[in-house]
C-alpha cells in the first residue's frame, strides 16, 4: 500500500487580514458568497497577498488540482493500492476517497474546495468522497501509522527512483510526502518526521511531476503493470 500525502498544500480560503479589501468583497459579491468563502488564489489576489506570511507558498490551488487528478487516474489508485491525503498550509487535512472523481476544469474545482472548507464534506449529504478536517502533518501520520515515511525535497539525499521504490515497496504502509507549494522549502519540524529525505533530481520539479514518478516507479515496483497487461490480454 502506498499512502500519498501532499503536505504543506497552497490550498485555504481569503484570511481574514485580506476580507476587508473592496476588490475581495466584489468578487464574493459577485459569486453570492462571504470573503471568507472563496479560495485564495494568487492569480487573482497576488496584489492583496504580499504581506502575507509565508506569501511564496500560498495562493495555488491549481497546484492542488493538478497533482490530485494525476494521482486519482494512476492504476495503482483503480487498483485500490492508494491512499490520498491533502495536508494544507493552514493545518487543514482532506480525506480523499479513492472513488473520487475531481472535476477536470479549475473554476469547478474551485466551487467544489470551497463548498468542502464550507461543509466540511463533499457531497454535503450522503457518504462524503471527500472530508475535512483540522490536523497537523503529525497528528495525520500517527493516525496513519505507516511503516516507513518518506519526504521528498531538495535537501534530501540523491537517490535514483526506480531503486528506492524497490526497496522501500518492501514495506507494508510506505508513506511518501511531497510539497503541495510552488517555491520555498517544507517547515523543518515536517522535514524531521520522515525516516527518509530524498531528491529525485538536480532541478526543482513541479508537485504534479514527482507524484507521478512516484507512482509510477512503485507500480513497476510491485509489478502491477505486467499484472494489467496479463489481466487484459485475457480479455481478448
Amino acid at each position: 500500500m502506498l499512502i500519498f500525502i501532499l503536505a504543506e498544500s497552497s490550498l485555504e480560503t481569503i484570511p481574514p487580514e485580506l476580507r476587508q479589501y473592496k476588490a475581495i468583497k466584489q468578487q464574493a459579491i459577485k459569486r453570492r458568497k462571504r470573503p471568507g468563502e472563496l479560495l485564495l488564489d494568487a492569480s487573482r489576489h497576488h496584489y492583496y497577498m504580499r504581506k502575507l506570511e509565508d506569501v511564496e507558498k500560498r495562493g495555488r490551488p491549481d497546484i492542488v488540482h493538478i497533482t490530485l487528478l494525476n494521482i486519482l487516474g494512476t492504476p495503482l489508485n483503480k487498483e485500490g493500492l492508494l491512499q490520498t491525503y491533502v495536508h494544507t498550509i493552514n493545518d487543514k487535512v482532506l480525506y480523499i476517497d479513492p472513488k473520487t472523481r475531481l472535476p477536470k476544469n479549475y473554476n469547478r474545482f474551485v466551487g467544489l474546495m470551497e463548498q468542502l472548507f464550507a461543509k466540511r464534506k463533499v457531497p454535503p449529504r450522503g457518504p462524503p468522497l471527500i472530508k475535512l478536517r483540522t490536523k497537523t502533518l503529525e497528528e495525520l501520520l500517527k493516525e496513519i501509522n505507516p511503516t516507513i515515511t518518506a519526504i521528498f525535497t531538495e535537501k534530501g539525499e540523491p537517490v535514483e527512483l526506480i531503486q528506492l521504490m524497490k526497496e522501500l515497496s518492501q514495506h507494508e504502509k510506505l508513506a511518501v510526502i511531497v510539497g503541495g507549494f510552488p517555491h520555498g522549502t517544507f517547515k523543518e519540524r515536517h522535514l524531521q518526521l520522515a525516516d527518509f529525505k530524498v531528491s529525485i533530481d538536480p532541478e526543482p520539479l513541479e508537485a504534479w511531476t514527482v507524484a507521478s514518478r512516484i507512482i509510477y516507479a512503485y507500480e513497476t515496483a510491485i509489478n502491477l503493470p505486467k499484472t494489467r497487461i496479463n489481466k487484459l490480454k485475457q480479455t481478448k
